[in-house]
C-alpha cells in the first residue's frame, strides 16, 4: 500500500468516524421523536405536527424567529458603522471597542442577567411584556462572535484607501460605509449574522430568567410532559441553523466565483 493510498484509507476511515459522531445522536434523536407514546409500537408524525398545532408552541417560535431578525439588524446597525468609525477616524480606540465587545464573553450568562434584571423591569414597563424587549440584551450576547467575523472581513480590505478614493469624489460618510464598505466585508456580516440567529434560537438562561416565553423556554417546558415532541422541536431548530450554515457557504462560494471572474 502506497503512502498516498494510505493517507486516503485513514482520511476516509476518519470521515466516517466523524460522520458518525454527529449523525448518529441526531438519528437517534429523530428515532425517539417519532415513538408513539405508551407502550404502543408505531411510528407518527404527531410529535413534528404540534409545533404548528401547538398555539404556545408556535407563538414561541414566533417570537424566536422575529428576536434573532431584530438581533441581527441591530447588531449590524450598531457595530458595522462604528468599527468602521474607528478603524477609519480614530484607530487609536480600536484596542478600547474590542475590549468592550469581548468583555460579555467573559462574564458568565447568569451573572448578566442578574445585573440587567432591574433594568429590565424599567423596559418591560416602557416596551411591554413582549419577548422582543429581550433584543437588547442579545445584542450583548452576540457582540464577542460577531465583532471576530466582520473585523476579520475588515482586516482583509483596505478600507482607508476606499474610503478616501471615495470621500475625493464626493461621496459622504453614510455613503462610505453603506455602498463602499459593506459591500466588501459581506461575508463578514453574514457569518456574524448566522452566528448570531444561531446563538439566539439556542439561548436559554436570559429569557428563562427575564421570564419570556421563546422557543427554548416552551421547549424545556415542553420536556417535562411529552418528551419526544421537545427531541422533534430541538432537532427541527438543528436542522434550520444548519442550513443557515450551508446557505453561508455557497453564498461565500458565489462572491469567490463572482470575485474571481474577470
Amino acid at each position: 500500500m502506497t503512502p498516498s493510498r494510505g493517507f486516503r484509507v485513514v482520511r476516509a476511515v476518519l470521515l466516517v468516524v466523524f460522520a458518525a459522531y454527529f449523525f448518529v445522536p441526531l438519528l437517534a434523536m429523530f428515532d425517539f421523536s417519532t415513538q408513539v407514546r405508551g407502550s404502543a409500537p408505531g411510528r407518527t408524525w404527531d410529535n413534528w405536527a404540534l409545533m404548528v398545532t401547538d398555539e404556545d408552541l408556535r407563538s414561541s417560535i414566533i417570537a424566536s424567529l422575529l428576536l434573532a431578525l431584530f438581533t441581527v439588524v441591530l447588531m449590524v446597525a450598531l457595530l458595522v458603522p462604528t468599527m468602521v468609525w474607528v478603524r477609519l477616524r480614530v484607530p487609536r480606540a480600536r484596542g478600547l471597542v474590542e475590549f468592550l465587545c469581548l468583555l460579555p464573553l467573559t462574564i458568565p450568562a447568569l451573572v448578566i442577567v442578574v445585573g440587567i434584571s432591574n433594568v429590565y423591569s424599567w423596559v418591560t414597563y416602557l416596551l411591554g411584556d413582549s419577548a422582543l424587549v429581550l433584543t437588547f440584551a442579545y445584542v450583548v450576547l452576540v457582540l464577542p462572535y460577531s465583532y471576530r467575523a466582520i473585523d476579520a472581513s475588515l482586516s482583509g480590505i483596505d478600507a482607508a484607501t476606499l474610503s478616501e478614493a471615495a470621500r475625493s469624489l464626493g461621496a459622504g460618510w453614510f455613503t462610505v460605509i453603506a455602498r463602499i464598505i459593506m459591500p466588501n466585508i459581506t461575508g463578514g456580516i453574514l457569518g456574524a449574522a448566522f452566528i448570531s440567529v444561531a446563538l439566539v434560537l439556542g439561548e436559554y438562561v436570559f429569557a428563562s430568567l427575564l421570564h419570556f416565553d421563546t422557543f427554548p423556554v416552551a421547549m424545556a417546558l415542553l420536556y417535562k410532559h411529552n418528551g419526544p415532541a421537545a427531541m422533534a422541536a430541538a432537532l427541527a431548530s438543528m436542522i434550520f441553523v444548519a442550513l443557515l450554515l450551508i446557505g453561508l457557504t455557497f453564498l461565500g462560494r458565489d462572491r469567490h466565483k463572482q470575485g474571481a471572474t474577470p
